[in-house]
């Protein structure tokens, strides 16, 4: 895992890269989310090819158990990525409502989400 840092209106963003998966389960987000809450980073940008794509299909409830925990601590976080190649209304439904609000957001890249980010 690597950590590229970014800061946009006084917040101090995560960006984080990993070769494979990086999220496989809903433990391994809160994992995540801790381990930078401590490094004091206020936001955090995941590459949704990183994430276990059970994440995607929102019947495993992966999704909503894991953002839970993100919006349990108030962390913010994007993933960027491609969602369409997911084929779901649901899916679709569940990111556009996510993206109306301040904590969990989708956007097709890092420049997209740094730029929400500038706006908030």
């Amino acid at each position: 895992m690597n950590i590229h840092e970014h800061i946009v209106n006084n917040l101090k963003v995560a960006e984080v890269h990993s070769d494979g998966l990086l999220i496989r389960n809903a433990a391994d987000g809160l994992e995540l989310l801790v381990d930078l809450y401590y490094q004091q980073f206020d936001r955090i940008i995941v590459h949704e090819a990183t994430i276990n794509p059970d994440f995607f299909d929102l019947k495993t409830k992966m999704a909503g158990d894991m953002l839970q925990k993100f919006s349990n601590y108030r962390m913010g976080l994007t993933i960027v990525g491609y969602f369409a190649k997911y084929n779901s209304d649901s899916l679709d439904d569940f990111i556009r409502e996510s993206n109306k609000g301040n904590l969990i957001n989708f956007a097709p890249d890092v420049e997209t989400a740094l730029h929400r980010f500038s706006q908030r």
